[in-house]
């Protein structure tokens, strides 16, 4: 049996490696492959045609002409977001977020959507079927003024359409103070003596062409959506490339997300929706839903409601919105684990009103709970250091005969009652609890530019200085003098004395926060291991 530093390492470079290919799979940067298959008539599927809307389900006019620009931008301001619609369809072709600025100690506010160019990213809705406004061209709306402001507690910015076929169209959006929620409502009145049929769309139309993060940082941004069977599921650009998304379901959302925000579009939950998926240019990735058609019988009035959402990843408003909207905020497969962290984060937060601090106390409160486990870990460290001896012993015994070494240690490992998995399994036990937390500091908008102490004004960006890192690394150097070095290969014995520089060179590109996390973690474990470490040597215990 190899020694415990040596399952460790394996170990290490293992978990090390299952999180790098986790991690390119969700969030790696992946090539846009060419379309080569034909688009899909409108008697293929409900899903959209190869323009920028869908085709309803009972539509049989086969694909619509590409709108052409012919409307004219209108903006609104509120205290949270500054937004431009497009007359023509009633688009949203920008929105920024006004409390979010670009960059720390930035005048200028973050860009969620954009009008054109590889930043292409926009919210387009209207109504299709039979009798839709947008079912063979975007309709241009007449509005009343060229720009809103937000006075009170809501505005709401209405979109007047007469439409040739005799139906009245009132398409309204509604915004609240301190909201990045927008209500999007039609008021459709039937002018005419026939009966009319219309159906709700909302799409996110973005370029795939931008990509965001690095090899060593990498960011997901793509599609996710959310159905009766599963709460969250990504839905990446090329998934988008491979296969349409095609799901019909209750309530349901569809959304396009990235690091710290999300967008949106929530059509009403007490009904049947299709949520779907396109590629347009084959630069564009779509997806979007479709909601139940409404028949309108004639001289009456009906109104169809969806919710856009345009802002940050707020776990506890996301939560109110929709079924599963939360989740958007990824902590993988272990936010059973990191949800409840975050909570408690949150709480640590509201006590010392600090990010900084908050790390540094939920750290300690963590690696006081698992100190039982760290105990049993460094115990059993610590007995396998007092047997480097007698291993040295076998080695100059048996030379590199390695199955009567393995059997000689063995026999050792049992008159002495040490078991050299005892370091492993406390340590496996701790790895997902820290792993969560890794994931609720990585993941957090609250953390995108918040303040610390001193030199760090950012926890979500890197130490300008260098300084955490340094730390760390000198952190993790001593806390590698506290483990047994038992392993008789030279070069086994290199690389592990490397192994600090090597990590230390990684939290060079780390934020700040996460960095400030690992070192007070290392820190506590270094104060814990000489408590047990002392313990130990009052009982008559060898320690070294």
């Amino acid at each position: 049996m190899e020694s415990q530093r040596s399952f460790l390492l394996i170990g290490l470079a293992m978990v090390g490696f299952l999180l790098w290919q986790q991690w390119q799979l969700d969030y790696g940067p992946q090539p846009i492959a060419p379309i080569t298959t034909s688009a899909p008539t409108s008697t293929e599927l409900d899903m959209p045609s190869s323009d920028d809307v869908p085709v309803a389900s009972s539509d049989e006019q086969g694909l619509i002409a590409r709108s052409t620009s012919g409307g004219k931008i209108i903006s609104v301001i509120t205290d949270t977001l500054i937004i431009s619609i497009d007359t023509k369809g009633g688009d949203v072709v920008s929105a920024n977020l006004a409390k979010f600025p670009l960059e720390e100690g930035s005048s200028e506010s973050y860009s969620l959507l954009k009008p054109n160019g590889d930043k292409l990213f926009i919210a387009q809705s209207g109504l299709i079927g039979r009798d839709g406004t947008d079912s063979k061209a975007r309709p241009t709306y007449t509005v009343a003024k060229d720009s809103y402001f937000l006075e009170g507690d809501s505005l709401t910015v209405p979109l007047e359409l007469v439409t040739p076929g005799g139906l009245q169209v009132t398409k309204n959006f509604t915004f609240t103070r301190d909201s990045h929620k927008i209500d999007v409502s039609y008021i459709i009145k039937n002018n005419t003596s026939d009966p009319k049929q219309v159906q709700q769309f909302g799409q996110l139309k973005q370029s795939m062409l931008e990509q965001e993060g690095s090899m060593f940082m990498p960011i997901y941004r793509g599609g996710a959506y959310s159905t009766e069977e599963d709460r969250y599921e990504k839905y990446a650009f090329d998934d988008m490339v491979d296969i349409d998304l095609k799901k019909t379901t209750a309530a349901g959302w569809a959304a396009m997300i990235e690091h710290y925000f999300v967008s949106a579009w929530v059509p009403p939950q007490d009904q049947k929706n299709k949520l779907f998926s396109r590629i347009l240019q084959q630069t564009n990735g779509v997806i979007g839903f479709t909601g139940e058609s409404v028949t309108i019988q004639a001289g009456e009035t009906a109104q169809i409601n969806s919710i856009l959402y345009l802002g940050p990843k707020d776990q506890d408003t996301l939560a109110g919105i929709a079924r599963g909207l939360d989740l958007t905020v990824d902590y993988g497969f272990l936010f059973m684990i990191s949800q409840p962290l975050f909570s408690f984060l949150q709480f640590i937060h509201s006590l010392v009103g600090n990010w900084g601090f908050s790390i540094i106390l939920i750290t300690i409160v963590v690696k006081g709970a698992m100190y039982p486990l760290t105990k049993k870990q460094y115990e059993s460290m610590a007995k396998m250091r007092a047997l480097k001896p007698k291993m040295d012993a076998l080695k100059e015994r048996f030379g590199d005969d390695k199955q009567k070494m393995q059997k000689a240690m063995m026999e050792m490992y049992k008159k002495d009652k040490v078991n050299p998995m005892g370091g492993c399994f406390p340590l496996l036990l701790q790895m997902p609890i820290f792993l969560a937390l890794y994931w609720v500091l990585l993941e957090s908008v609250e953390l995108r530019h918040a303040d610390f102490i001193f030199w760090i004004t950012d926890l979500s960006a890197k130490d300008p200085f260098f300084v955490l890192p340094v730390l760390t690394g000198l952190s993790m150097w001593f806390l590698q003098k506290l483990q047994p070095m038992t392993m008789t290969d030279p070069m086994q014995q290199k690389i592990m004395q490397f192994m600090p520089v090597a990590m230390s060179l990684f939290f060079f590109i780390f934020p700040a926060g996460l960095v400030l996390y690992w070192l007070i973690s290392n820190v506590i474990t270094l104060i814990q291991a000489k408590i047990i470490y002392a313990s130990m040597e009052k009982r008559g215990l060898k320690t070294k």
